[in-house]
């Protein structure tokens, strides 16, 4: 079974070893090219060494358009999301996993001590064991408060947008009559179409 497979397997052997880091100092622009650049979703911000906080596509979204902010005016220590999260590299992939779908993360940096050495994304688990993020997720599902009431109009599996999995996919605004299934980022991301 995938979630035992998990177990046995430790972050460190299946993280980037080589995430991408910025300084608190970067312009909110500075950090979009960098991303894009590295084509990665996210940027972990140090200072002398020791990671502070990390900025994602969610923060560009929340707290830079939402609030109609000028990225060359905003720095990384603006907008990243503190504290950090992380977790350890000889934590399980199944804790960690279990960590991200608990607090609704698609990342976690993995740190010894202050130091960051790694990260770890859904993609690297998904790389491991597509079914994994379906057991997580379902995991979480079943112990969140409220569950019983989930929208019966969402659907488990990758989003046409990212390419991730996600247990809560959404037919979005139809184009030339047919709609893409979104996750909750890429929905937060593009402009939700009026219903009529």
């Amino acid at each position: 079974m995938a979630i035992n497979r998990a177990r046995d397997i430790y972050v460190e052997d299946i993280m980037t070893k080589v995430p991408v880091i910025g300084s608190p100092h970067l312009t909110a622009r500075d950090l979009a090219v960098l991303m894009r650049a590295w084509k990665v979703g996210s940027v972990i911000i140090i200072e002398d060494g020791r990671p502070l906080g990390i900025v994602t596509e969610r923060d560009f979204v929340n707290k830079l358009v939402a609030e109609d902010r000028m990225p060359r005016e905003m720095t990384a220590e603006d907008i990243m999301s503190r504290p950090l999260v992380t977790v350890g590299p000889k934590e399980s992939v199944a804790d960690a996993g279990r960590k991200m779908a608990r607090l609704n993360l698609r990342r976690l940096p993995v740190v010894v001590g202050e130091q960051l050495v790694g990260m770890l994304t859904e993609n690297d688990i998904t790389r491991l064991s597509p079914s994994l993020i379906e057991i997580t997720r379902e995991w979480r599902n079943i112990n969140l408060p409220g569950s019983e009431d989930r929208d019966l109009g969402s659907f488990a599996g990758y989003c046409e947008n990212c390419e991730n999995y996600s247990y809560d996919l959404r037919q979005t605004g139809a184009v030339s009559g047919r709609g893409s299934l979104l996750c909750a980022e890429c929905r937060d991301i593009f402009v939700r179409q009026p219903t009529e």
